[in-house]
């Protein structure tokens, strides 16, 4: 007598499962990418702005670039200006919410400073 070898391998209800977590998993992907994109134009921004000389000047270069770049989370009065030794150091540090479902939000927190 032969034995029956069981089949292996994903049931549809199984199959239905993992393809709303990927599902879902794609849609907060789609969420998080533009403010990690945000975030690398922000950076771009800061170091741009950390060749002025002054607090007005690295802000208001901040702030031309955040408009070419249509940076709308960080204004250029919100960054920390400072020096060590003779070189400018412009840091910022700011943070988004994405909604996942009811009461649940994925908090990013972004931070940076010149190079």
């Amino acid at each position: 007598m032969k034995l029956r070898r069981q089949q292996r391998g994903l049931t549809f209800f199984g199959l239905l499962i993992v393809g709303i977590l990927l599902a879902y998993s794609g849609v907060i992907l789609a969420q998080v990418a533009p403010t990690y994109i945000e975030y690398l134009a922000v950076q771009k921004a800061v170091d741009k702005a950390a060749a002025g000389s002054t607090v007005a000047e690295v802000r208001s270069l901040f702030d031309k670039a955040a408009t070419i770049d249509d940076i709308r989370t960080v204004a250029g009065k919100d960054l920390t200006v400072g020096k060590e030794g003779d070189r400018v150091v412009v840091s910022f540090a700011y943070q988004r919410e994405i909604h996942l479902v009811g009461p649940a939000h994925l908090v990013m927190k972004y931070e940076g400073r010149s190079k």
